[in-house]
């Protein structure tokens, strides 16, 4: 195995990392509300990626939560 002739500087090792530094994220607006979105990501807002719906937001929840109360309210008010 071989071995390093001469102990690598500082600042050799420092420039060797350079390209190990974290780079920032690009963002893009998303289509469907207009919020910043990761590309390739789907986005947080709408929940949406390539113009359908991935993602269950809490938006999306409550509204369906809110739809099933009421359709069992519906439901009760009929057999009584």
């Amino acid at each position: 195995m071989s071995v390093p002739k001469r102990r690598k500087t500082s600042s050799k090792t420092k420039k060797g990392r350079s390209h190990q530094a974290l780079k920032n994220p690009n963002y893009t607006k998303c289509p469907k509300c207009g919020a910043s979105a990761r590309p390739h990501y789907a986005c947080i807002e709408c929940g949406s990626y390539n113009s359908r719906e991935v993602l269950k937001t809490r938006a999306t929840k409550k509204a369906g939560q809110k739809a099933k109360k009421e359709a069992q309210a519906k439901k009760a008010q009929k057999t009584s």
